[in-house]
């Protein structure tokens, strides 16, 4: 157990060390300059802030001092926002992605799974035809779309009841999570069910299924015990990245429901070319996403006792 999860993490180091590489060679290859915004500036005050930010150096230079600051946990400074630091920026907006990723997964998860597991029990009936037509919508339909007509739907009841029932947009209670989190889940979701569903169906005539029914177990222990529990493996196996994945990147749902989350500054550091605050992101959420692989790895084993970590 020890040794595989130290296995684990010496490649999720290697993972972010590629990461980290990869972006700040492409950040180099980018035509255009990170300075271009202090436009009315003399060579003089130029040539301080590329002293400033270390853009003076020679690019393996840079990539070594950016390689030593990062073991170090320091990201350095943004360029575009006055002496405010990379680590601020993340520690002050991921929380916010964080809690709206983490509702959007409860929401996709727990409707990833009780849909799925319905529409196998309903095979080739009407709620397996229903909800199998919302799950193609969920995944053909782009996360805006929906966005948008979640506001226009909250717009219609809100001017119906004639008070605000839940917010359109902004961020701060309870409220304002609900209508985001469930746009930003639904595309999750619909991949979940369908995950699901061929799950349930491919073990309805494995051995240790008929075992059960001989024996006399009743329907409700069965599903839970043996069907429900070893159809979830699947869904648990892409459940991590899909944790990542949502909460670092519900960057449109953000900028839509005007959400101060990280992914805003992130698309508007990719629109400034604000080199520290890119890596910086970019690095942060690859590192996420490799420790959330390696906990699913972990759970794994404990959810499946067939599965040995060694």
């Amino acid at each position: 157990m020890l040794a595989y999860t130290l296995k684990r993490l010496l490649a999720g180091v290697i993972t972010v060390w590629f990461i980290a590489t990869a972006t700040f060679m492409a950040m180099h290859m980018v035509p255009g300059d990170p300075l271009m915004n202090d436009k009315a500036v003399s060579a003089e005050i130029r040539k301080n802030l590329e002293v400033k930010y270390g853009l003076d150096k020679p690019v393996v230079e840079q990539y070594f001092i950016f390689m030593g600051n990062m073991l170090q946990g320091d990201f350095g400074i943004s360029f575009t926002q006055q002496n405010r630091r990379v680590n601020d920026i993340i520690r002050d907006h991921f929380p916010v992605s964080a809690t709206l990723g983490l509702l959007a997964i409860f929401f996709a998860a727990t409707g990833g799974v009780i849909w799925g597991a319905l529409t196998a029990i309903y095979r080739n009936r009407l709620p397996d035809i229903i909800i199998m037509f919302l799950v193609i919508l969920g995944i053909s339909v782009p996360s805006f779309v929906f966005a948008a007509l979640g506001q226009l739907m909250l717009v219609n009841i809100n001017s119906l009841l004639g008070f605000s029932l839940i917010p359109v947009a902004g961020w701060g209670t309870f409220s304002h999570m609900l209508m985001p989190s469930m746009v930003l889940g639904l595309g999750t979701m619909a991949l979940l069910t369908r995950l699901m569903r061929s799950s349930m169906l491919e073990i309805v005539n494995e051995d240790y299924i008929k075992t059960a029914k001989a024996k006399g177990l009743s329907p409700t222990r069965i599903f839970f015990k043996h069907q429900l529990r070893n159809a979830i493996l699947p869904v648990i196996t892409i459940l991590g990245p899909s944790i990542a994945a949502i909460t670092t990147g519900g960057f449109v749902v953000e900028l839509v429901f005007a959400i101060p989350g990280l992914g805003r500054y992130f698309v508007q550091a990719v629109q400034q070319l604000d080199y520290t605050v890119i890596m910086g992101t970019t690095v942060f959420f690859g590192a996420f996403l490799v420790l959330m692989v390696i906990l699913v790895d972990i759970i794994y084993g404990f959810v499946d006792p067939r599965v040995r970590l060694q």
